[in-house]
């Protein structure tokens, strides 16, 4: 039931203005992040790890990232915590200016690991900030919201073959100026939630969901939820972290030529993220689950078996396919149990990070062992899993 009073509007409606902040933050994060796997080929040869190591420092990164999302998530759920975007941020700044020092192995993985503390503080708070400004309109907020993220993570091998490439690892201190700028765009959010907040608490009647479902029905749809993060994010790790050594291995291009055709992979993906939310909106969540997880399919099993021209064309509607997929899963999750936005976003975040991280140290394991070829033959069945969206349930809410 809506109340016609001065801070309905607060609630009620789309705010543009700060799902925009959101974004552009979740591209100078994500634009971070990145750059730790961009840097790879560089300290790869410089400090002479192998593959597993590499694996490690991406394991560190996500499961840091990871593990406190749902925890972050389940407090902030029971007391929003408005500047915690900005406080977050600082912790990846320090991660940053550490990893530019960095001249041995172990103080990688503890410079990594602080960005992946900040990135954990950021995005479950982060969603739901972007839940709260997004009105009626919850698909397209996290679409809009994910393009930012997805945004950034291309630019981060096309500014490491800008700048790292050739002016070295001491180069990522360049870097600190995006995080400072996070900062101040982030605080500028928490006023706004702060408000927010206060506003919310002066409505006497507050609209809320009501989920149809059995407690295992719930259960057993974040379960396939679960198994469609996995398919989805070992399927990026093994293009993310290791598509840069298959291009230079399989057709021995430059470290330069390679960045760019991961920048082309992810920006297909930055691209493609604004579909998943809106017509998840208009057609249902689920259908989109279907078409984006599942509809991979057919050209990632092209993938290892095409040319270098091929190659570059594939990748485009992989990226493009692929990304609707987190922003429909992340509402459809959020529709499945409502009332725990917080909770839920760290849950479906951390999961994703955590199988990115798992994914890569067991793929860096098997291509020290089996060779950086074989890896993709394998991960280019990971989309089938998408058949499982099968067994999940049509959402329908209500509003009581």
């Amino acid at each position: 039931m809506r109340e016609n009073n001065s801070v309905s509007p607060i609630i009620e409606k789309t705010v543009f203005p700060i799902l925009f902040a959101l974004s552009f933050s979740h591209l100078l994060n994500d634009t971070i992040q990145s750059l730790i796997p961009a840097i790879y080929p560089v300290i790869k040869s410089s400090y002479g790890l192998s593959f597993s190591q590499i694996g490690l420092i991406t394991l560190t990164f996500q499961m840091a990232a990871s593990l406190l999302q749902p925890f972050v998530g389940l407090y902030t759920d029971k007391k929003p915590q408005p500047y915690s975007l900005a406080v977050g941020m600082g912790f990846t700044l320090i991660g940053l200016i550490t990893l530019s020092q960095s001249a041995h192995f172990y103080t990688m993985l503890i410079s990594v690991a602080f960005i992946g503390i900040g990135s954990s503080i950021f995005h479950p708070e982060a969603s739901r900030m972007a839940h709260a400004a997004s009105g009626e309109k919850r698909g397209l907020a996290q679409s809009v919201f994910q393009l930012g993220g997805n945004a950034g993570s291309s630019l981060g091998p096309l500014l490491a073959a800008w700048i790292i490439v050739p002016y070295g690892q001491f180069s990522v201190i360049w870097f600190s100026a995006i995080a400072l700028l996070a900062i101040v765009i982030l605080s500028y959010v928490g006023n706004w939630y702060r408000g927010f907040m206060i506003a919310r608490s002066k409505k006497t009647a507050i609209q809320t969901e009501v989920s149809r479902f059995s407690r295992n029905k719930v259960i057993f749809s974040v379960v396939i939820l679960l198994l469609l993060i996995f398919s989805k994010y070992f399927y990026m790790a093994s293009l993310t972290n290791y598509f840069t050594f298959y291009l230079i291995h399989k057709f021995k291009v430059s470290v330069q030529t390679s960045q760019i055709y991961l920048f082309v992979f992810l920006f297909s993906v930055a691209a493609g993220t604004l579909l998943g939310g809106p017509i998840g909106d208009k057609v249902g969540r689920k259908y989109v689950i279907w078409a984006s997880i599942l509809g991979t399919a057919p050209f990632a099993l092209l993938l290892p078996h095409a040319n270098l021209f091929w190659i570059g064309v594939l990748i485009v509607p992989i990226g493009m396919i692929l990304a609707s997929a987190f922003s429909a899963i992340l509402v459809y999750a959020q529709e499945l149990i409502p009332g725990k936005v917080g909770l839920v976003a760290g849950l479906f975040f951390g999961f994703a990070f955590g199988m990115g991280g798992i994914g890569s140290a067991l793929l860096g394991k098997l291509a020290d062992s089996k060779g950086i070829e074989y890896v993709f033959s394998i991960c280019a069945f990971l989309p089938l899993i998408g058949l499982l969206t099968g067994f999940l349930p049509n959402i329908e809410t209500r509003k009581k």
